[in-house]
């Protein structure tokens, strides 16, 4: 197994998911495309992820390295590789796919619940983010954008403001609207400077489920890394 991480820009980068592959001692290649670094034949790696960004994919010819990004998801999808996309990586895979991208109708910012469909409460990965006894996830929501769901997708999670929070498509490629990867620290550095929000609520909620939060995204890890 070797993995490749995909930083759409320097700041948002694979928080728990390195963690993750650093105690499993799993190897992986982190490359941030935001610094010039170049995306790599995707042969060499048997699990690709993409990581967020706030960048929009209808607006590519604002950030030219997206176009190139493109190609190599649709390679490494093409190539029956495992691939696993995060927000912006979500929406990437959603485009790769054919689905429209576009803007919703307002934003989520903070700590939400999505509800996991049937099919998302039969997937070994979407499952494990179950809150016990009922099909919901805490998850965290940093977007604007969202997407409709790909032709021959599952869709795995849903709310009420965004019908399309997860989908799978085939049987190794997962698409979560949220942010998996957080902890206490990255949404405090990130959301410490946004206007318009009620900053020291979310600070607090995600003091107070990152434990369990953790522990079930752990759950995901492993079975996404372990396939």
């Amino acid at each position: 197994m070797n993995v490749l991480i995909v930083k759409n820009v320097t700041a948002e980068g694979p928080g728990t998911i390195e963690d993750h592959l650093r105690a499993a001692n799993i190897p992986f290649t982190l490359i941030d495309l935001e610094r010039g670094q170049t995306l790599p034949d995707s042969q060499a790696y048997s699990h690709v992820v993409i990581m967020g960004g706030p960048m929009a994919v209808y607006e590519m010819d604002l950030t030219s390295y997206l176009r190139d990004e493109v190609r190599f998801i649709e390679k490494a999808v093409n190539a029956n590789k495992h691939v696993l996309g995060v927000c912006l990586g979500a929406q990437m895979l959603a485009h790769v796919l054919g689905a429209r991208v576009y803007p919703g109708h307002m934003k989520e910012i903070g700590w939400y619940e999505v509800t996991l469909t049937e099919e998302g409460m039969h997937d070994p990965c979407m499952a494990a983010l179950a809150v016990p006894g009922r099909p919901a996830a805490q998850v965290f929501q940093w977007h604007g954008d969202t997407f409709d769901l790909p032709a021959g997708a599952a869709r795995l999670a849903s709310s009420e403001l965004y019908p399309n929070q997860a989908f799978r498509y085939g049987d190794r490629v997962h698409a979560l609207q949220f942010h998996i990867e957080v902890t206490p620290g990255i949404v405090h550095g990130w959301l410490k400077n946004v206007k318009g929000i009620d900053f020291p609520l979310i600070d607090n909620r995600s003091t107070e489920i990152y434990g369990p939060y953790l522990a079930r995204a752990g759950g995901f890890y492993r079975r996404f890394f372990g396939m």
